[in-house]
């Protein structure tokens, strides 16, 4: 494995544990002012190792099969949580494939934030099981066919959250303000 090879894996590894972490931080609710903006971040982040895994050559491993990293984790709890934690906001209009099947569906973040939590996952016990290369397949396999396009919905989703919450103020309260801002 080259040393190119090695710092991505191993960049792709924290940004995947990072990503895991919010998001059960996310989900516990404990800090719910805060939730939108820190999915942005965890989105964000996440997406862009997921562009980096996307614009460099295609990774192949070096057995034709996937080792077997066991079962996979129980995400239903977490998905319960996030749906909770979004409740009123879960649910979105969403594009599956704009290119090949531009008909409108209905998107949940709390799936999304999941199905990106659970590929990322499956590639960490692989890089926890030395099998870096693999990991590397893994995650730019999953986002390139999956898990790619659910955090480019969700992160336009919680953006366009964050922008009505910061910027749907009531017209008199922005006003007194910015009054109060000039007028000390």
């Amino acid at each position: 494995m080259s040393d190119d090879w090695t710092l991505l894996a191993e960049e792709s590894a924290a940004d995947a544990r990072m990503y895991l972490l919010t998001i059960r931080e996310i989900a516990a609710g404990n800090s719910p002012d805060a939730t939108l903006p820190v999915a942005l971040l965890a989105l964000s982040q996440v997406t862009m190792m997921g562009a980096r895994l996307g614009a460099v050559e295609d990774v192949v491993p070096v057995e034709r099969f996937e080792p077997d990293s066991g079962p996979d984790p129980e995400l239903d709890p977490l998905r319960e949580s996030l749906a909770n934690v979004f409740e009123g906001l879960d649910e979105y209009a969403d594009v599956a494939d704009p290119v090949l099947d531009p008909e409108p569906a209905v998107g949940r973040l709390s799936d999304d934030l999941v199905d990106i939590a659970s590929a990322l996952a499956h590639g960490l016990v692989h890089h926890e099981a030395g099998r870096r290369v693999e990991a590397l397949w893994w995650w730019q396999f999953s986002y390139l066919s999956h898990w790619g396009e659910r955090a480019a919905a969700a992160l336009r989703v919680i953006h366009a959250l964050l922008a009505h919450v910061r910027l749907d103020a009531d017209a008199d309260a922005v006003s007194e303000a910015e009054f109060d801002a000039l007028h000390p």
